[in-house]
């Protein structure tokens, strides 16, 4: 990896060098926007509250145990770990000390203070098309109602030379240009602020696009190479296709969609891993009308060129086989004895409670991965008020690989799924991505 990234390295300042930059030059420069903002003015805190919670803010900024955006929040990278930083309004290690113009150069052109580019773990990309109401609104309320947190900001773990700030110039000239929301006349209303949200504060393509080489997101908008929302690996989960085809939204209405975002579950599905801090931090937030739009939106992207539309179940022999004791299957047996209890011999689980495995789609992704993780390392559903508790599924770590991906195996094609094999190679994987899982950072007087 440390290769690979130097070759990106090499390739980026090359073709900054194409374009006559130089290295302290940064970012497709424009002036900084100079505006006055009330920022006790009492709607404009409002409006800058609910933009906060629709970009997820506090998500990424508040490490598990911390005080609100204090930061903290190690991110996994294939180079090394990043984390979050202070956006409190303290004066010394936070924002505080930020005009309008400096805080709207980091959010939508991801530019620091300082003037050094911010790492693309921050989606400026998306948060780009955002108007200028929307940050002055955002300006205002992490100003005036944020409580400010004196909590320095830990440094990445990246190695050098890829630690080194400067490439990021090159890194936004290439995939970082000035750009709008282009409203598309077929849509509806409804479609419309859909995308808006999807494409811009929601940044939801900054899980679900697949990446490029340069880590870049493969499509900021849908386009005619339908990558948009087709699905990608980040931190070891797999953020599941969100287009309207069969191994992505197909299978889910509008309804439901809306109801997995306000509450984290439905009656097959509930959200794991970074989705369930976004159902928690963000989308239990936000109003009807905007979750709507968005699953609104979301169903009529159209499939990618050569994947089908629709999700056919095969016929379902594994209901009778595993109620007769019949475990010639390979992981059956093992199914059984780990997974049957709670999800049951049909594999619909318990509504809200314990996810189906039959036809749900987070089972027969096209990607593995969150299957795997959730797996070994255990997981649980989002607080909302929405349900009278959480749940908690345990981690299978003390399972051989060989077993695991038997059991998977078994799932990805039981009850009429049908999905690729895993392999004992990819659960040995997924160890040591979850062992390699930063630690956040959380000095002890900092805690809340």
């Amino acid at each position: 990896m440390r290769k690979l990234s130097k070759v990106v390295l090499v390739m980026v300042t090359g073709v900054a060098a194409a374009y006559g930059i130089a290295r302290s030059t940064p970012l497709w420069f424009a002036p900084p926007q100079r505006a006055t903002v009330d920022i006790n003015d009492p709607q404009l805190i409002q409006r800058g509250e609910y933009l906060s919670r629709v970009a997820d803010c506090a998500a990424c900024h508040t490490a598990p145990g911390g005080k609100p955006y204090a930061g903290g929040l190690g991110m996994q990278t294939p180079m090394g770990t990043i984390y979050s930083t202070n956006i409190t309004p303290d004066r010394t290690q936070g924002i505080g000390s930020y005009s309008y113009a400096d805080f709207e150069r980091a959010v939508r052109r991801g530019i620091r203070a300082d003037g050094q580019p911010l790492y693309p773990a921050m989606p400026y990309v998306s948060y780009m098309i955002s108007s200028d109401d929307e940050i002055k609104a955002l300006y205002a309320y992490f100003m005036s109602s944020v409580q400010p947190v004196a909590q320095g900001n830990a440094d990445a773990t990246i190695p050098w030379p890829a630690n080194m700030r400067w490439p990021l110039s090159y890194w936004q000239l290439m995939f970082a240009r000035p750009r709008t929301h282009t409203p598309d006349p077929a849509l509806d209303a409804s479609a419309q602020r859909g995308a808006y949200l999807v494409e811009g504060f929601a940044h939801c393509g900054a899980c679900h696009t697949p990446r490029g080489l340069a880590f870049q997101e493969k499509a900021l908008g849908d386009d005619s190479s339908r990558q948009f929302l087709s699905g990608s690996v980040l931190e070891g989960w797999y953020a599941k296709n969100l287009r309207d085809e069969g191994t992505g939204l197909a299978s889910w209405d509008e309804d439901e969609i809306v109801q997995f975002l306000r509450t984290g579950r439905t009656d097959r599905s509930a959200a794991f891993g970074g989705m369930a801090d976004v159902v928690e931090h963000s989308t239990q937030h936000m109003t009807a009308d905007d979750l709507q739009a968005m699953a609104h939106y979301l169903k009529q992207l159209p499939p990618r060129e050569g994947h089908a539309q629709q999700w056919k179940p095969k016929q379902d022999l594994t209901t009778e086989a595993l109620r007769n004791g019949d475990y010639r299957v390979p992981g059956a047996l093992a199914y059984s004895e780990h997974c049957q209890a709670c999800h049951r011999a049909d594999g619909k689980g318990a509504p809200r409670i314990y996810p189906a495995l039959a036809g749900n789609s987070i089972v027969f992704a096209d990607d593995p991965s969150s299957l795997i993780q959730v797996t070994l390392a255990g997981g649980e559903t989002p607080h909302t008020p929405h349900d009278r508790m959480a749940f908690t599924m345990p981690g299978f770590a003390h399972v051989s690989n060989r077993e695991l991906a038997q059991i998977m195996t078994f799932i990805r094609n039981g009850w009429g799924n049908h999905a690729s094999a895993v392999s004992a190679d990819d659960i040995a994987r997924m160890r040591r991505v979850v062992a390699d899982k930063p630690v956040h950072y959380l000095p002890e007087e900092a805690a809340q």
